[in-house]
């Protein structure tokens, strides 16, 4: 639902504050008081175009901004599939800047967007009546989708959109396997090709990871045959000298000749052995990293670099690791097997998708059915709410034909007709011109299809026009009543109307600093009154006509 409008330098309109309540509110003011800039002003919102001369004059910028709230779980689920999601507090901010120079910016929720994700969201958010944008209803993509919301068979829909995947599953694999001899031909030397070059190269898992160790360690073996003499030298060295090992033993054997007068000497000196014998384990262990029986290591190191360079080619074209270029020969193994039983398989497949084809045709068939069945019966009570509201010369239909492709949605190619006079034939509802009709038209498919179409919020400009009296009446009730479902905002000229809102805002103009403003206010009670009033007619409002404002107002307790 719209919850708050702001509108600053559009027009005659310097800065103006709206918030929105449930049910039914309406917009009355003299004519040219910027009624009209302020349905302008939801369109801009919207994403719609703009002239630069809107921009109130000696301004640079102008801005419009709405929150909404109360979204419907079709407009949340919209939403993400579009990457945009409502706060924590479920309301979404939607604002536009307009510039001088005829560039815009729009944001959503503080992210930037583009006026077709604009319009985009705002089908979902909004619905304005009285021209031609922005009505989702008159839109042929979203008639299926309604016929659906009003008919309630999930069930059925499901079960044929998953019988529907797994044809278009199938038809996938059949369109895969049944590429041309010489495709698959060239496709059977391209695997042979990839199979022979991996294999040739006998390739190990972890084989990468040694190489490059080895190859690193041949690199430095002069550094390393240095170290490992010093090393293994000061650890226990073959010839007498004071190795660590020596000294150890030494320590040893000097204790052991004062045990029998120290006893903790001979403990002391078994600990000397120990360390000894670890640290000759450690010189032997060290002198194993010497390199001098192994051969040319510069050879060694020659092989290994040839080696790499073998296994870097097969990273380039078929993994950047052993388990990737391991997985690739796998699945091309399992390719060329698949070619090898492709006939086979193929057969198979052509039976599964006569099955599924079949399967699906049912099903559709079913949803037709139902849809034929939805469709007689709002199409009657489309034509009693045309009737309600003085238009029974209208003719309303529902187009449901037949395809011969299979669609997600099943076989069916839904749109909404009308006639709008005696004699002329039914037409697609997007070319009705608008005014006095279409706006009846739209309040007559919102009656009926309730909130199906998960718009929280419906805006009729002047839905007044080319009627009065009794019909007047009569959509002032259609619109009381819509507003117990859904927000309704109306723009009309009509007391009939007027007096059945729950809320009533007026919309004046007055001269600021020797420039025009306009203010837009809630009434009272009272202020209603004198605003039905005044709508009723005359040069002076006198208290015959506040009477007839008063029982018009107290009128739509009954409705309520």
């Amino acid at each position: 639902m719209l919850r708050t409008l702001h509108i600053e330098n559009i027009a005659v309109i310097k800065c103006v504050d709206i918030a929105f309540e449930d049910g039914l509110t309406v917009l009355t003011g003299e004519t040219g008081a910027g009624k009209s800039i302020l349905i302008d002003s939801v369109g801009l919102l919207l994403g719609g175009k703009f002239n630069r001369e809107i921009i109130r004059t000696g301004e640079s910028t102008a801005t419009v901004s709405a929150v909404f709230d109360g979204l419907s779980e079709e407009t949340v689920a919209a939403l993400s599939e579009l990457g945009y999601e409502p706060d924590e507090e479920g309301t979404l901010l939607l604002r536009r800047v307009l510039h001088a120079d005829g560039k815009s910016s729009i944001r959503l929720g503080g992210q930037p967007i583009t006026a077709t994700l604009s319009r985009e969201i705002g089908r979902y958010l909004l619905n304005i009546h009285g021209q031609n944008d922005n009505q989702r209803l008159l839109q042929k993509s979203t008639h299926l989708h309604l016929l659906d919301a009003m008919g309630d068979f999930s069930d059925e829909k499901k079960a044929y959109a998953a019988a529907y995947g797994r044809l278009c599953d199938c038809e996938r694999e059949l369109a895969t396997l049944g590429q041309s001899d010489a495709e698959k031909l060239r496709l059977r030397e391209m695997l042979e090709y990839q199979i022979k070059d991996i294999e040739a190269v006998k390739l190990k898992a972890g084989e990468i990871e040694g190489l490059n160790r080895e190859r690193e360690r041949l690199r430095n073996i002069e550094k390393i045959e240095k170290h490992v003499k010093f090393a293994s030298q000061v650890l226990d060295s073959r010839e007498k000298s004071a190795s660590v090992a020596y000294l150890l033993g030494r320590g040893s054997a000097s204790l052991r000749q004062i045990a029998d007068v120290i006893p903790e000497a001979n403990e002391m000196a078994e600990q000397l052995d120990d360390m000894m014998y670890r640290v000759r384990d450690m010189a032997e262990e060290v002198r194993g990293w010497s390199d001098d029986d192994a051969g040319d290591p510069t050879a060694r190191l020659d092989a290994i670099e040839g080696r790499l360079d073998q296994i870097s080619r097969l990273q380039r074209k078929y993994g950047k690791t052993e388990e990737e270029i391991l997985s690739f020969l796998a699945r091309a193994k399992a390719d060329m097997e698949g070619l090898d039983t492709a006939g086979e398989r193929f057969a198979a497949l052509e039976r599964q998708r006569s099955a599924l084809r079949e399967e699906c045709r049912l099903l559709a068939d079913a949803l037709t059915e139902r849809r034929r069945a939805v469709a007689e019966e709002i199409t009657e009570r489309i034509r009693e709410e045309l009737a309600y509201l003085d238009m029974p010369k209208v003719r309303f239909a529902v187009s449901i034909k037949k395809t011969e492709d299979f669609t997600a949605t099943g076989c069916d190619d839904v749109e909404f007709l009308i006639a709008t006079n005696p004699g002329e034939p039914l037409l697609p509802m997007i070319k009705i011109a608008s005014g006095g009709e279409l706006s009846r038209l739209m309040l007559a498919l919102k009656t009926v299809l309730n909130d199906r179409d998960g718009v929280g919020c419906v805006v009729f400009d002047e839905v007044d026009t080319g009627i009065s009296g009794k019909t007047s009446r009569k959509v002032g009730i259609r619109l009381c009543q819509m507003g117990r479902d859904v927000q309704v905002v109306c723009i009309t000229h009509a007391a009939q109307i007027a007096s059945l809102a729950d809320t009533h805002l007026v919309i004046a103009k007055h001269e600021v600093g020797e420039r025009m403003e306009t203010t837009v206010t809630p009434l009272d009670e009272d202020g209603r009154v004198e605003e039905v009033a005044r709508i009723l007619g005359g040069i002076e409002v006198t208290e015959t006509q506040r009477t007839a404002a008063r029982e018009m107002i107290a009128e739509r307790n009954s409705i309520h």
